[in-house]
């Protein structure tokens, strides 16, 4: 799986649930509420000032292995 900018958040945790501590260093507190479920990578980054870029290849990283 690839995850790209409009991956929902959600989606990427049921499939990776070890990305979340990178999601949660950068800000990204609140995994579990509704809004992170619906909430897609680009938009996250958005609300919380990161560059998706960044995030991205630190996630994809992270699955790749």
């Amino acid at each position: 799986m690839t995850i790209t900018k409009d991956t929902v958040i959600g989606d990427i945790l049921k499939v990776a649930p070890q990305a979340a501590p990178i999601f949660m260093g950068i800000g990204m507190h609140c995994l579990g509420c509704p809004a992170s479920q619906s909430e897609t990578v680009e938009r996250a980054c958005m609300v919380h000032g990161v560059d998706v870029n960044e995030l991205l290849a630190q996630v994809n990283k992270l699955i790749g292995k």
